[in-house]
């Protein structure tokens, strides 16, 4: 227990050690597929989102998709949050074991603005018209315990953007490893989002054209359409710990921690644990992007529910995060493992 206990402070005092302040000036706002950076684990959720060290769900796939290979049987998630503004976010992802060192697992991540009002300068009060905002990103990966301590994975995920009638697509990759160290921690490292850049295009583009206003005679009415600037997909690179401590008969608890190096952002620290009672209800906090510059995100609770059937396991978790002046998210997650 005290090696555990020690060798987790260390590794959370080295990853606050190796991290150098950014500056001044970050990159946010110059990447495409935001909502990729949305984390659909109401469990992970409730621990400051520091899961690339976990893998008792098949959601661990999204912080890591090396951690899938030591995930002990096929599993099943949806997840529901109502996210900033009144934005709908769902989530929905299933892991098959092949054999017993082989996991071949799909997600699906969804997100919808719900129908807005069309408003122009001309009309501020709206046209009357109605467009949405639809993002989707479909995902499909594969991991393997390479060893009895070791385990990678691959995913490949089809992203897709669409504004009213224009839309942006690009393609993804995600890759993860997991290492449990000797004293029974596990060590976790992924980078997700490495992929192609994303171009919005669609016939919301299209224009009408006067090539020169001052000529009369020509054509005044050519047309033509407007081209935007391709972006990268936000590149992020996680590396963490997971140290799960026994502490008694009934009781068992884990502290997480987690550093992270974005493409668009400044690095950051999100540290957590869980306390849970008889394998059926656990205790959950933590606390997101400790150091981040100008970061809303902070405190996050969190508990949830686990009740075995035979060979099936079934599970509810809740997640709550605050997202300072923005509110906060909550989330709820329905979980079958068999």
């Amino acid at each position: 227990m005290k090696i555990q206990i020690r060798a987790a402070m260390g590794v959370a005092m080295l990853a606050l050690t190796l991290w150098v302040p950014a500056s001044a000036q970050t990159k946010t706002g110059t990447t495409v597929g935001q909502f990729l950076l949305i984390e659909p684990s109401a469990r992970m959720a409730g621990m400051g989102n520091t899961g690339v060290a976990s893998f008792d769900e098949i959601t661990a796939a999204y912080y890591n998709p090396g951690a899938i290979g030591h995930m002990p049987s096929s599993d099943v998630v949806f997840t529901h949050s109502s996210w900033l503004a009144g934005i709908t976010y769902n989530y929905l992802g299933a892991g098959i074991r092949l054999g017993s060192v082989n996991t071949l697992f799909l997600s699906l991540t969804s997100l919808n603005s719900g129908e807005i009002d069309v408003r122009t300068v001309e009309q501020p009060l709206g046209t009357g018209e109605r467009y949405t905002v639809q993002n989707v990103a479909l995902g499909l990966g594969y991991a393997r315990r390479i060893t009895d301590r070791f385990s990678a994975g691959l995913q490949v995920n089809y992203v897709r953007e669409t504004i009213w009638h224009s839309s942006m697509s690009a393609v993804g990759f995600n890759f993860g490893v997991l290492y449990e160290l000797p004293f029974r921690a596990y060590l976790g490292a992924s980078l997700v989002n490495f992929g192609t850049r994303g171009r919005f295009d669609g016939r919301d583009l299209r224009i009408r054209y006067d090539q020169d206003p001052n000529r009369f005679g020509d054509n005044s009415n050519l047309p033509a359409a407007l081209t935007t600037e391709d972006f990268p997909l936000p590149v992020l690179f996680r590396v963490g710990l997971g140290v799960p401590f026994n502490l008694g008969p009934h009781n068992s608890a884990r502290f997480v921690v987690s550093a992270y190096q974005p493409s668009d952002n400044t690095q950051s620290v999100s540290l957590g644990g869980e306390w849970t009672f008889l394998d059926l209800l656990s205790v959950r906090g933590g606390y997101q992007h400790l150091f981040q510059q100008d970061a809303e995100t902070g405190l996050t609770l969190g508990a949830g529910l686990k009740y075995d059937v035979s060979r099936f396991g079934f599970r509810f978790d809740y997640g709550w995060n605050s997202y300072g002046r923005l509110d906060n998210v909550q989330r709820f997650t329905l979980g079958l493992s068999f």
